[in-house]
């Protein structure tokens, strides 16, 4: 008798960016595996225009990888996920940006990490990748890094995201609508959603050896993009989520009390910054946004919106 072989659904959502899904297709349906699993890709398409249906269809005829096209109408990054995780069917639920692109080795080092340990879901380094070179402040002030971590770490909330992981189907069997739509048009869902599994005692770990490389456009490259990415980083942080809902007024008070007293902190270094190290200048000028958008937030105000659907 043949053993069955675990099988994985990689899902990759996207939104008008069928150059990089192109791309990051390519790439998918070339994964190393070893015969230890199959997988299949799946890709829910939230563009009204359907701009992603083409690109399957064209990767499809090249491949003997199945390739499985959704088409998402209601907008928002919670229900593009939460498509995603309707239509996999692998012991397996893996999630890769549209924007991003891995090495043929990506998906059995995630496997061979999962399958190695007790752990829900297992994430990898995002690593930034310029196709036009950056001013020199974008590098130095390290905006754009994530931390890394020797393979095995536990990983806590902070550092846990859908940008590259794997996960046991099993996380998602007692929860039909994973992700929270109260955050499809500001993200933040995927932050809401670890909280949750973190709560209801999920292990997620690392490994270092399966890294996605992200794209950032040169269109990033500017003060105001990081600036308005940290206030509504901060906003969705502090924004009422599915855990929650029985927030203390205590609590509520004492990170008033930690924003208030973070911004004041920051600003108060910005002028020496400004003049002897511009790199730092914005670090700390964004961090300060952070915590600006969470005292929004905590008053009910949110003057910066998500993606324009």
């Amino acid at each position: 008798m043949i053993e069955k072989i675990p099988h994985i659904t990689v899902c990759v959502c996207t939104y008008k960016r069928p150059v990089f899904l192109n791309r990051l297709l390519e790439i998918l349906v070339t994964q190393i595996c070893n015969d230890l699993f199959s997988y299949s890709v799946v890709v829910v398409d939230n563009d009204s225009e359907k701009s992603a249906e083409s690109v399957v269809s064209k990767i499809k005829g090249k491949t003997g990888i199945p390739v499985k096209y959704y088409h998402e109408v209601e907008k928002g990054f919670s229900q593009a996920r939460n498509a995603a995780v309707r239509n996999a069917t692998g012991d397996f639920i893996a999630f890769i940006d549209d924007d991003e692109f891995p090495e043929k080795t990506w998906l059995i080092n995630l496997y061979r990490t999962i399958t190695g340990s007790n752990a829900s879901g297992v994430l990898g380094p995002v690593i930034p990748h310029f196709e036009t070179p950056p001013p020199k402040w974008v590098v130095k002030s390290k905006l754009l890094d994530r931390d890394r971590f020797p393979t095995g770490t536990v990983l806590g909330a902070i550092d846990l995201r859908t940008g590259n992981v794997i996960f046991n189907r099993k996380v998602f069997d007692s929860t039909p609508m994973p992700f929270d739509v109260r955050f499809g048009k500001t993200g933040g869902e995927d932050s809401d959603f670890f909280k949750r599994m973190l709560n209801n005692k999920h292990t997620f770990i690392w490994c270092d050896e399966a890294p996605a490389f992200e794209t950032v456009p040169e269109d990033r490259f500017t003060r105001a993009y990081f600036l308005r990415r940290a206030l509504l980083r901060g906003i969705t942080e502090a924004k009422p989520g599915a855990d929650k809902q029985k927030r203390s007024s205590s609590t509520s008070f004492n990170n008033i009390i930690k924003s208030i007293a973070a911004v004041i902190i920051y600003w108060t270094l910005l002028p020496f910054l400004v003049v002897l190290w511009h790199h730092l200048f914005m670090r700390y000028l964004v961090k300060s946004f952070d915590h600006a958008g969470k005292l929004l937030a905590l008053c009910g105000i949110e003057p910066v919106k998500g993606r324009n659907f």
